[in-house]
């Protein structure tokens, strides 16, 4: 447990730093508002810590010998990756208040995204590899879940907040035609760099 304070550190980083999810809550909140992005962070953190706690209790060394299921699952991953990337780019360009009827990621979406975020999986591997150790408990891994999940909700929120004030200078058509492009490139940027780091 002496390892807390590092990893605390380590899970602020790997939440607050740009990602495929981070994007996306920032597109949606900019696009939906904050209260509809919240269920999101919630659940997109409440899965990534889940992952943490599975990789401790088993599942990671089980995965770590099955490259083949890995590799499938960084290009499932980016393949969705860039489905909701063409979904963001051609997204109406409507000003923020009449778009009302535009797809949105649900929460079940936002949950559904850690499984084949490469990026949460290389930090879900690296509790167990470099934090919790060898000798960790079911309570170890448990309270490192903890510990990310609690972390992890503000940073996103944070990405929500900064997606919610840039709504203010999304007002015309054409500046939001230019974020939902910004924000796919983003995505697929990130999405691509995820599968590439997890090679």
């Amino acid at each position: 447990m002496k390892q807390l304070l590092p990893f605390a550190l380590f899970a602020f980083v790997a939440s607050i730093t740009p990602g495929p999810t981070n994007i996306l809550i920032l597109s949606n909140s900019a696009r939906f508002g904050l209260a509809a992005t919240l269920p999101l962070v919630f659940s997109a953190c409440g899965a990534a810590a889940l992952i943490v706690l599975l990789v401790g209790l088993g599942a990671g060394e089980w995965l770590l010998g099955h490259p083949q299921l890995q590799q499938a699952m960084a290009w499932l991953g980016l393949a969705w990756l860039m489905y909701l990337a063409w979904q963001i780019a051609n997204s109406p360009a409507d000003p923020i208040e009449a778009d009302t009827d535009a797809k949105r990621l649900g929460p079940a979406g936002a949950a559904g995204l850690q499984l084949v975020n490469p990026k949460t999986w290389m930090m879900a591997f690296a509790v167990v590899s470099l934090f919790a150790g060898a000798g960790s408990t079911s309570i170890g891994y448990g309270t490192y879940a903890l510990v990310f999940l609690l972390i992890s909700i503000p940073c996103l929120s944070a990405w929500a907040l900064l997606g919610r004030g840039a709504a203010r200078f999304l007002r015309a058509g054409s500046r939001m035609k230019a974020f939902n492009v910004a924000m796919a490139l983003l995505l697929v940027l990130s999405a691509v760099m995820g599968v590439w780091k997890a090679d």
